[in-house]
């Protein structure tokens, strides 16, 4: 346990209050939950740099980081859709596109290959992020600006499936074919 674990560990305690805040009938639960979300993106943020800098990078934040995101990802936009933000046929797709990788990782960690990070799924988790936080504010907040939210989750949605499809093209062949045990 170093400190950039300890940092994705904040995170996940983080989901729970989020959800809170996300669940809750008052009007003025969006500041607060807006608020907790940019503090658990930065950790998304500060736990990596934190580890690559300083050399840190341990198996247990290998795997810890990633789920915390897809945690973080799910929950938002589970609460999301029971508020009427976010259409459930979007969510499905996203969080979908979030377990097929998972899985298409761990199938590809067993036959001894290492997928690299796509440039595509990061541009996905930050278009997520910044439309995340435009959802949670809601169109209350945003007014006439909603739209920008909308925008970004249709980006979304192609830019989940986009990586997703990335990640078949590149390394399907090696990770399915029958040289593999």
């Amino acid at each position: 346990m170093n400190g950039p674990n300890i940092l994705t560990l904040f995170r996940i305690l983080l989901i729970p209050v989020l959800v809170v805040f996300l669940l809750s009938d008052s009007g003025l639960s969006r500041i607060p939950a807006f608020a907790v979300f940019l503090l658990a993106a930065v950790t998304d943020l500060l736990d990596g740099v934190w580890a690559r800098k300083k050399g840190k990078i341990t198996v247990m934040g290998q795997l810890l980081d990633p789920t915390a995101d897809k945690l973080l990802i799910a929950s938002v936009l589970i609460c999301l859709v029971t508020r009427d933000l976010v259409p459930a046929w979007m969510a499905i797709i996203i969080i979908g596109r979030e377990l097929a990788v998972t899985g298409f990782r761990a199938l590809a960690a067993s036959r001894g290959v290492t997928l690299a990070a796509s440039v595509w799924g990061k541009v996905k988790m930050n278009v997520m992020i910044y439309t995340i936080a435009l959802l949670i504010l809601g169109p209350g907040i945003l007014g006439g600006f909603f739209f920008l939210a909308e925008i970004g989750l249709w980006l979304s949605v192609i830019a989940a499936i986009t990586s997703a499809a990335e990640y078949y093209i590149r390394y399907g062949k090696k990770v399915l074919s029958s040289n593999n045990p």
